[in-house]
């Protein structure tokens, strides 16, 4: 309450005083777009997971709902091709917007600060929606090999051979990635985003929404490889989703790759194991996927 009595605007109408108090405090903002927007894709995909149940029957089958990946649509055609990309959008924001509240909100820190010394400053939903539109345009990719696995006859969503294999082999890339230069340097950089906001301040939305581009693009070069893991996990699965969404956060709040490499070494051995069972005709996806 200090904070807001100290921006009151008293020679503003009211509306204009509570949006101007508010727009000084960049905390508070940057923490309602990560809890809106992650809100709104963890709405959307309960909603789907929901309506994959096909008759009611208790929170078992609840459970098991939110367990099965939602159905991808059985047609090609643009209606399609929309809805997949809403679906990875939804997932992409869901999974990676919790994760990249420790850089939006260093950025307020600074925000903050520089506010409280009257230099100008830019919301941080500018930052935000750079960051966003770099997810989106990851599910516009993701959702175009979705559909093109699929239009090729492979459903990763389904069990056997193929499925095994593939999956396997994602399992395996995700662990090897782990210990390259290119996925340290990007996690170097989620994991230490003031000195990243130090060297490239920026005072106006031109400059700061390319900023939250940069900050996309190090985020995606750090997880990718995971994030594509929900094409064998099935897209849509909200348990993996939030397991995976986790991990991610949890490795960007470390401060040393320890955790990264642990998950590299698990991904390898879940890889290998999955390629191993493929070898003796096992399929994966009854492990990992309830039956309905």
């Amino acid at each position: 309450m200090a904070d807001i009595a100290e921006h009151m605007l008293p020679h503003l109408p009211p509306a204009a005083a509570k949006l101007g108090a508010l727009s000084a405090r960049p905390k508070a903002i940057a923490a309602l777009c990560v809890i809106v927007l992650a809100s709104a894709g963890w709405t959307y995909l309960g909603v789907l997971s929901g309506s994959s149940m096909s008759q009611p029957g208790g929170f078992w089958s609840w459970i098991g709902a939110l367990c099965r990946p939602a159905a991808t649509p059985p047609s090609f055609g643009f209606t399609p091709f929309v809805l997949v990309v809403l679906m990875w959008s939804a997932m992409a924001l869901a999974m990676m917007l919790p994760s990249a509240a420790p850089m939006i909100l260093t950025y307020a820190e600074i925000a903050d600060t520089a506010a409280r010394k009257g230099e100008r400053v830019v919301s941080p939903f500018a930052l935000a929606l750079g960051y966003a539109a770099i997810w989106i345009g990851f599910a516009l990719f993701a959702a175009s090999l979705q559909i093109a696995l699929t239009y090729a006859g492979l459903n990763l969503d389904a069990s056997g051979n193929a499925t095994s294999r593939v999956a396997g082999i994602l399992f395996l890339v995700a662990g090897l990635y782990q210990f390259s230069a290119l996925k340290q340097s990007c996690l170097h950089v989620c994991q230490r985003p003031f000195p990243f906001f130090f060297a490239n301040w920026r005072t106006t939305v031109r400059g700061v929404f390319p900023l939250g581009l940069r900050q996309g693009l190090h985020c995606l070069g750090c997880c990718w490889a995971m994030m594509l893991l929900m094409l064998v996990a099935g897209v849509m699965n909200a348990v993996w989703m939030a397991g995976l969404g986790l991990v991610m956060t949890l490795e960007k709040m470390t401060s040393t790759p320890r955790f990264s490499r642990i998950l590299g070494v698990t991904f390898i051995v879940i890889g290998v194991a999955m390629m191993a069972a493929d070898a003796a005709g096992i399929g994966w996806a009854r492990f990992v996927v309830p039956s309905a």
